[in-house]
């Protein structure tokens, strides 16, 4: 945990979420600020800024985040279409530098996303 990071505290419940999963690894919350009519950051209780420092020892909780995901997706009934995202630096949109995954849902998307 960092001791400044937004969603370190928000995994810590130091800040209120509206909690859609959690376990020892991995904590999902619904975002503030939605882009989607379901739009959930999905986020490892391991603090790291990006993808650009994950490491070999990272791959299971990487996967573990999108097996959450697909779990979401399944109990929110998602299957005619969802969108997970991760942002890696500023230059795509990153704005919180922990590594989270974002799970949009609810809409048709476009492609290229953008």
């Amino acid at each position: 945990m960092s001791a400044d990071c937004l969603f370190c505290k928000i995994a810590a419940k130091k800040i209120p979420s509206k909690i859609v999963y959690e376990d020892d690894d991995v904590f999902a919350f619904e975002d503030i600020g939605p882009q989607a009519p379901t739009h959930i950051l999905i986020i490892p209780r391991k603090h790291f800024a990006s993808l650009n420092e994950a490491t070999n020892e990272d791959q299971a909780l990487i996967g573990k985040m999108h097996l959450v995901a697909a779990e979401l997706a399944r109990k929110l009934k998602l299957l005619d279409g969802y969108r997970t995202v991760a942002n890696s630096g500023s230059g795509a949109g990153q704005s919180v530098f922990h590594l989270h995954l974002h799970l949009l849902g609810g809409r048709k998307f476009s492609w290229p996303p953008g």
